[in-house]
């Protein structure tokens, strides 16, 4: 399966910004085929869905990111990256990089959403994560 490796991570000043990478490799099938997405889980907290982007660009996000996030790819590099601004303490957790190439029915806890309902994105790949401290 594609592995994914994320880097970006580090601790900003609440109201900065940062941009989180990811890079893919051992591709099954070709960059554009694969739903890319970003995911964070806090201490004690349960992993969140923040974004997806499909194969030619089309960006999802939830909610709590929404015109804060920015979601974006380089299929040339096999690189999706997140661009965060106006960063709030509530925002720090580990954040997850995923590659995946489904789209359909889950049941909860199983696939990757960023909208409530059963429709989530299959993501057979996950890296490790990277830290994100936002210091009050």
């Amino acid at each position: 399966r594609a592995q994914v490796v994320e880097s970006g991570g580090g601790t900003v000043q609440s109201g900065g910004s940062l941009r989180l990478s990811c890079v893919a490799s051992s591709l099954q099938a070709p960059y554009n085929g694969y739903y890319m997405g970003w995911a964070r889980q806090g201490d004690g907290k349960e992993r969140e869905g923040l974004a997806v982007i499909e194969g030619h660009g089309t960006p999802r996000y939830a909610e709590s990111v929404k015109g804060r996030f920015t979601i974006s790819r380089d299929n040339a590099k096999n690189t999706v990256y997140l661009q965060m601004t106006s960063l709030r303490p509530d925002d720090t957790a580990k954040y997850y990089c995923a590659a995946g190439l489904q789209y359909g029915e889950y049941p909860p806890g199983r696939g990757l959403r960023v909208t409530p309902g059963r429709w989530a994105y299959g993501m057979d790949s996950w890296g490790n994560g990277t830290l994100v401290t936002i210091s009050s």
